[in-house]
């Protein structure tokens, strides 16, 4: 692969890992481990003990918190993704397909930056 398009991709992918980490900050805090994040469980505004309001209220907190974590996740995963790519870039591996060492294809890079497979071998390794 080229400079000019690694530096491209290095960009592109230095980038979204700045807009996961501020999206994740958003809802979730850091976790003990790196690169683990932990949802803030959603506090909304206290209600009277015991009336149907206050049992919706904490029906809508568990809800809110449902969708937290399915989008932490989502976004933690990604950002793992980013993260292991600009690794690669470190090692010089970045690029080649880590089953079969076969470079991947930049149109496929283009799309997917953080790709680690080729189309062959991404459905295995997913």
């Amino acid at each position: 692969m080229d400079p000019k398009t690694i530096v491209q991709m290095k960009k592109a992918l230095e980038d979204e890992h700045i807009r996961l980490v501020a999206e994740l900050k958003q809802i979730a805090r850091p976790g003990a481990a790196p690169g683990e994040w932990e949802v803030a469980y959603p506090q909304f505004e206290a209600v009277e003990t015991g009336s149907h309001s206050a049992q919706d209220e904490e029906a809508d907190e568990v809800e809110e918190y449902e969708v937290r974590l399915a989008t932490e996740q989502s976004l933690e995963n990604r950002l793992l993704e980013v993260t292991h790519a600009l690794e690669r870039m470190t090692s010089g591996t970045y690029g080649v397909c880590l089953t079969c060492h076969k470079p991947i294809p930049p149109a496929r890079l283009q799309a997917n930056p953080a790709a680690a497979y080729d189309m062959d071998h991404e459905g295995q390794n997913a």
